[in-house]
């Protein structure tokens, strides 16, 4: 540090060391020109172990300097330390240079996520009298592609895939002029020197036109599906107003029911046609520009097959300049689903034949260009739930950023899960959480699962010491960590859970873990997905949780509710279970025989494995309402219940779960037994006898919503009173339905109840692997410290 008792006139020289994301943000131009500004000479430049600073000025003017850098960075830095020392060899009286950049013994610095496009180069885009006028991978220091375009560190364009494009005269000025906005922008390019559209039919020939934006333009105006290459793989596009459009990509694709992410051209317009408030807003135009759930207002003339079933639409705006271009051109359909250019089920797609072999049964045609993706990423999906953004996938404008955390952490590796699946890479106090990967459960997932470990191992240069998996001995990702023959640590799915939550708010004490999910493999075999844990970060107790429910045909009962359903209602009549005020009329339309064979399972425990899940309740309950019987999706029936209780819910329906607390709970809802369990059946016994009442469906699926809040909120308090913990984390899949974080969240902080759950980081399974990152580290580390006492 500067010393105040340095005489202001004495120059002095320190070296400075700024670590974060600081690379491909502009940040050395921004040294330049405020040293430049406060009279400083010397040194800047990168290094792998962060940007290195070497200063000589009066104290006075270096004390300007330190104030700066640290308080008023670029817009897209984070700085994560800045740490300083004497300088020992003198600099360069009366000149500040930017060096070329070094690669470190050890890799601290970050790249920084791929960024929309910024003000400036979107009024360059659309002005006429600039040379990059309609170019559509304009781009400079303060946006565009980085993470998907990178192969290695430095982040400098000769490891970049910008680097089969040499530079023409111009660009290459603008590169080198510390003073210009796109200096050492590692993508920029003009129409002279860059990359260029390609206009291609579905058999893979190249079609010569004379702009290819304005033919996928007329396509899309005529109900086609373009196959559009963009930042981190391919979209899927379509006139998202045309019912028959989106019903020919739905088929085309496999996908009947999940719904489509759609792109508007602007805010004014997303505004216009969905209800948006401030933080929602803020994300939508925010520099990440993710997928946002929004409710449509009722007069919107997008599609109604979009979102069948679910009250909220997946709503982006443009974030590069070739979406910019598309909707500019004046065939183009004024909303455009853009969903991943995959087969379902697969990895998108990245490389163009990769993509014209894969979506041809597919795409009518392909808006290709020239500019290799290095990694592929599919876009952000996030909701504003109790007034937060509540990241629901993690990947574009956000990975691959490194995270902070108070313990440090030998080199280690978490492999994740099974749904949602990512990975997570830790050394020191950082940890970088992978892009979304997707569901691991073929070959194709694994390929781009270990591909993408390469890949940030190389990028970031830790080759991990420690391995860390689930205890599910059959994901993927685990015996993917057993091949490693790494020391291994296999660790609890919610234990797991709950640590991710307390990473990111850097929660060191024990905590009170609620983690409702779908599946969570225990450690006594059984399958978990409803748990209240005693957490800290290296071990966990189950407290308390769900009664157990059987799970018919294992995991096909997660596809088929109405197995879920049959199974609670055989437990809770038996052999009475087709009598007329026992059986919901949506159940009475399976047939008797299957009926039948799901409880001869039950009862004789064949093939049904019992379960605590939190999903499979939803499950049984969207059953018995006539929600849905049969999915095509994970968390679809728990999605349209949560949307049909949304139509019967107030706008003070947060007042009225608390004044319902001042009734009392059925008393068999919540059971005292050596382990406090909240009885599932007794959800289903309600939901029976409310629907033969005549009660509005809509009605029993919010009063479902109410009753498992109030329940957990119970059991939650009288564990705090045994434990003396006043911590609460809220974790796991279900945790995304907002009816139920939203009443969980205000019923707590009522009870002023200290409450955390995830933000930054994805609730669900996207989580899992930074939770077992920390632990499996930490459980490291206090090994080898005891193995040396």
């Amino acid at each position: 540090m500067i010393s105040l008792h340095t005489p202001r006139h004495k120059p002095i020289g320190v070296e400075i060391l700024v670590r974060g994301i600081v690379q491909g943000v502009g940040f050395r131009p921004f040294i330049y020109n405020l040293a430049t500004r406060f009279g400083i000479s010397g040194t800047v430049t990168n290094t792998g172990d962060g940007v290195v600073i070497r200063a000589m000025a009066r104290s006075d003017r270096l004390a300007l300097f330190l104030d700066a850098l640290e308080h008023q960075p670029p817009p897209l830095a984070r700085i994560v330390s800045i740490e300083q020392r004497p300088l020992t060899d003198p600099v360069a009286d009366g000149s500040f240079t930017i060096l070329e950049s070094t690669a470190g013994a050890l890799t601290n610095t970050a790249i920084p996520p791929d960024i929309a496009i910024c003000d400036d180069c979107r009024r360059e885009l659309l002005d006429p009298a600039d040379r990059r006028y309609r170019y559509p991978f304009i781009n400079c220091t303060n946006c565009g592609p980085r993470f998907t375009i990178v192969e290695t560190i430095p982040y400098d364009r000769p490891k970049t895939s910008m680097k089969v494009f040499p530079m023409c005269p111009d660009c290459l000025q603008e590169y080198r002029n510390p003073a210009n906005r796109r200096f050492h922008a590692q993508p920029n390019a003009c129409p002279v020197c860059g990359p260029r559209l390609l206009w291609h039919g579905r058999n893979g020939d190249r079609i010569e036109c004379a702009d290819p934006l304005r033919e996928a333009a007329a396509a899309l105006h005529q109900g086609e599906i373009v196959a559009l290459r963009g930042l981190g793989g391919f979209h899927l596009a379509v006139d998202a107003t045309s019912p028959q459009a989106v019903a020919v990509l739905r088929q085309r694709k496999g996908r009947p029911d999940k719904p489509l992410a759609v792109m508007l051209p602007d805010i004014e317009i997303a505004q216009d046609h969905f209800q948006i408030n401030a933080a929602e807003r803020r994300l939508l135009l925010s520099s990440e520009h993710p997928i946002v759930l929004l409710r449509p207002r009722r007069r919107s003339w997008l599609a109604a097959n979009l979102a069948p079933g679910v009250d909220v639409v997946g709503i982006m705006l443009p974030y590069t300049p070739l979406h910019f271009l598309l909707f500019a051109e004046t065939l183009c359909p004024p909303a455009l689903v853009m969903t991943s250019g995959n087969i379902s089920g697969a990895p998108i797609c990245t490389a163009n034949h990769d993509a014209i072999d894969r979506l041809a049964a597919i795409a009518d045609y392909f808006l290709l260009h020239d500019r290799e993706i290095v990694t592929r990423v599919d876009d952000s999906v996030c909701r504003v739930i109790a007034g937060r953004t509540r990241l629901l996938r993690r990947a574009r404008g956000y990975v691959p950023a490194p995270l902070t955390v108070p313990w440090p952490l030998p080199p280690i590796l978490g492999c994740g899960g099974g749904l949602k699946s990512t990975f997570c890479l830790g050394r020191d106090r950082s940890v970088i959480l992978s892009q979304h990967i997707g569901d691991l459960f073929n070959l194709e997932a694994l390929t781009f699962y270990t591909e993408s470990i390469r890949h940030l191992r190389q990028v970031f240069e830790i080759s991990p010491e420690v391995v860390a998996c689930d205890l599910h001995p059959d994901y993927l990702s685990s015996r993917y960590a057993e091949e490693l023959d790494l020391p291994l640590y296999r660790i609890q799915h919610h234990h797991a859970h709950a640590v991710a939550v307390m990473a990111e708010h850097g929660i060191a004490d024990p905590v009170l873990a609620i983690v409702m999910d779908g599946t969570g493999y225990g450690p006594d075999g059984t399958i978990w997905g409803g748990d209240f844990l005693l957490a800290d970060l290296t071990t966990a107790t189950r407290l308390g949780h769900l009664s157990p429910l059987p799970l018919p045909g294992g995991d096909r009962a997660a596809a088929e509710p109405w197995r879920m359903a049959i199974a609670a209602l055989y437990l809770l009549f038996g052999d009475d279970l087709s009598s007329a005020s026992v059986l919901p009329p949506a159940l009475a339309q399976i047939p008797h025989a299957h009926r039948e064979a799901i409880g001869s399972m039950v009862k004789n425990s064949f093939n049904s494995p019992s379960t605590s899940s939190c999903g499979r309740l939803f499950d049984a309950i969207a059953s018995i309402l006539g929600v849905r019987q049969y999915t095509s999706y994970e968390g679809q029936a728990a999605m349209e219940l949560e949307a049909l209780a949304r139509t019967s819910a107030s706008s003070t329906w947060k007042n009225e779960l608390i004044a319902a607390r001042s009734t009392s709970l059925p008393r068999s809802l919540v059971m005292n037994h050596e382990k406090m369990e909240i009885c599932s059946e007794e959800f289903v016994r309600m939901a029976v006898h409310a629907l033969h009442k005549g009660e509005n469906p809509g009605r029993i699926a919010l009063n479902f919503h109410f009753q498992l809040i109030r329940s957990i909120t119970e059991l939650t308090l009288r564990l705090m009173d045994q434990t003396g913990i006043r911590r609460i984390v809220l974790a796991g899949g279900c945790m995304q339905n907002s009816l139920l974080l939203e009443g969980l969240l205000y019923v707590f902080k009522n009870s002023k109840v200290e409450v955390y759950t995830g933000e930054t980081v994805p609730i669900n399974d996207g989580a899992i692997s930074l939770g077992q990152t920390i632990i499996g580290g930490l459980r490291h580390v206090s090994r080898d410290s005891h193995e040396s006492d």
